[in-house]
């Protein structure tokens, strides 16, 4: 009996450190990369936008696990040249409030983003979204047909895949794994493990030495922001099986980035099928880019951006 006291005195100890060094964890992550842009409300919830720039509007979605600071690092202050930017925190990351504990879905969250659009004025933007971002915009232009002026899905996820997902995100996406093992990697995991994951995520092209520092990996490292990923990824490919069979109704000018060497969201699966399914639309293949072409190929990037604001009369 005095065993058993020792020991559950010792994991209550144990885990009262974990929440104490998860809480100071959090804290400093949003210490060194706080809320820099406008935070909206939208029916009850918070929206963290960034708005740069003049001229026509441009909607920027980052991927899965990101937040404002990946579109800010290099394509956003590129495109303020010619556009009024507006990147937008998904719902549940950086600094946007999740909609529901299940994790809000692609529709669910562009309905939430173009709102938060409409609410800055921009009525009709020109939709970009990355990877898990692509998959939004898309919904967006499924969802709401006249609420955009043009599609630009980078390396974007829009049709279903048969590989298993990765165990981490079933256990995050559960909620007593979530319970246990999310205070755990908070407290305990540095950021240098994001920052490797990182390097994986831009192969074969080399990350950005400065990227990391802007980014701020602790922003995904806090327990509530690994909750929402993982519900959003657990459910990712059930939304797509749903929404891929509606893109032919995608009517307005789309431009497909993606690049030949991504290994994260195959070109072949994913956007080499996808512009077979929207009327007119038109793929640039990267020779050589791999996942994110927002920042190894950002004049490619704002080159299709350009050329889907000509189609729609923008420029």
């Amino acid at each position: 009996m005095r065993a058993l006291v020792i020991i559950l005195l010792v994991l209550g100890a144990f885990w009262a450190l974990t929440l104490w060094l998860a809480n100071r964890n959090e804290a400093r992550a949003e210490a060194s990369h706080p809320a820099r842009g406008e935070l909206l409300q939208v029916d009850g919830h918070q929206v963290h936008a960034e708005v740069m720039g003049e001229g026509p509007d441009v909607v920027l979605i980052h991927g899965s696990n990101g937040n404002t600071n990946d579109m800010t690092y290099r394509l956003a202050p590129a495109l303020a040249k010619n556009y009024r930017v507006i990147v937008f925190d998904r719902p549940g990351l950086g600094y946007s409030d999740p909609l529901n504990p299940n994790g809000a879905t692609i529709t669910e969250q562009a309905t939430q983003l173009m709102k938060a659009a409409q609410q800055l004025g921009a009525d009709k933007p020109i939709v970009v979204g990355q990877s898990y971002g692509g998959a939004v915009a898309l919904a967006w232009a499924v969802a709401h047909p006249d609420a955009l002026a043009a599609l630009v899905p980078i390396a974007g996820a829009s049709n279903p895949w048969d590989t298993e997902l990765e165990l981490f995100y079933k256990l995050t996406a559960n909620p007593i794994g979530a319970a246990v093992v999310n205070p755990l990697i908070t407290a305990y995991v540095p950021q240098s493990v994001v920052e490797d994951t990182f390097v994986d995520v831009f192969a074969p092209n080399p990350m950005p030495e400065d990227y990391a520092d802007h980014f701020g990996p602790g922003l995904s490292l806090r327990r509530d922001s690994l909750r929402a990923n993982a519900r959003q990824r657990y459910n990712l490919l059930g939304e797509i099986e749903e929404l891929a069979p509606r893109y032919h109704e995608i009517s307005v000018p789309t431009e497909i980035v993606h690049g030949t060497d991504d290994t994260v969201v195959g070109l072949e699966i994913h956007s080499q099928t996808l512009v077979e399914q929207i009327p007119d639309a038109v793929l640039t293949s990267l020779e050589g880019v791999g996942h994110m072409p927002q920042h190894v190929s950002v004049p490619e990037v704002v080159d299709a951006i350009d050329r889907a604001a000509e189609r729609a009369g923008l420029r």
